[in-house]
């Protein structure tokens, strides 16, 4: 029977690549994703000659109607990104819709995503939590940490490198100095960093510092 998998892939360290992983990437038909360049070399590496497509945010409302009449006229496909879960702040989700809503099965493997290890290390509560992800990098940003303020639960978001100082700065103005955070980079690699203390302290840390490397950044509850 034709479906669509999620697959996780590694955020780094090729070792989480699961078993059932490679067995399904080189069994479907076809693996979707999200960087050919940067996923080829996985493929090769667990020696997966599974032929690719491109799929990612720039070019998949115009393919999904086309993927869709191809899962359903038989064939089985994978979707992968970069890095981690599909989906996850990822493409993903709009090929998920449409599977559903065309009685097409879809099945998630579980596997590697950056926001886990990254809470769980904090020493954050974690038994409630809220994902934000990345936040909006103009219009309407002051608004959205305003609203993030308030809320009663620990608070998980993506960043980039080059702006961590200014979204470090601006959780100061909205949460206040003492807020307990903790600043997760290069999650799985030689030279993972897991900083913590107040988003004051994690400013002062990161100020005097070259960042590099994709990042969680996780905020205590006030």
């Amino acid at each position: 029977m034709s479906k669509l998998f999620l697959v996780p892939t590694p955020i780094g360290n090729l070792e989480d690549m699961t078993l059932r992983a490679i067995r399904i990437l080189k069994e479907v038909d076809v693996v979707l994703a999200e960087d050919t360049r940067t996923s080829g070399k996985l493929l090769k590496h667990f020696e997966i000659q599974t032929r690719m497509q491109a799929y990612h945010m720039f070019n998949e409302h115009q393919l999904v109607k086309g993927i869709i009449n191809r899962i359903s006229g038989g064939e089985t496909m994978a979707l992968i990104s970069d890095a981690g879960t599909p989906a996850i702040s990822d493409p993903g989700f709009l090929l998920v819709r449409e599977c559903i809503k065309n009685n097409i099965e879809v099945e998630c493997l579980p596997g590697a995503t950056a926001f886990v290890p990254a809470l769980v290390n904090s020493g954050l509560p974690s038994d409630k939590f809220f994902f934000e992800g990345f936040l909006p990098h103009k219009k309407g940003r002051q608004t959205r940490l305003k609203e993030l303020s308030q809320m009663p639960y620990t608070i998980v978001f993506y960043e980039s490198p080059h702006r961590l100082l200014k979204t470090l700065t601006q959780l100061i103005e909205h949460f206040g100095a003492d807020r307990p955070a903790s600043v997760s980079r290069e999650l799985s690699k030689l030279h993972e960093e897991n900083a913590r203390g107040t988003l004051e302290e994690l400013l002062h840390h990161y100020q005097s510092k070259t960042v590099k490397g994709e990042i969680v950044l996780v905020v205590g509850q006030g």
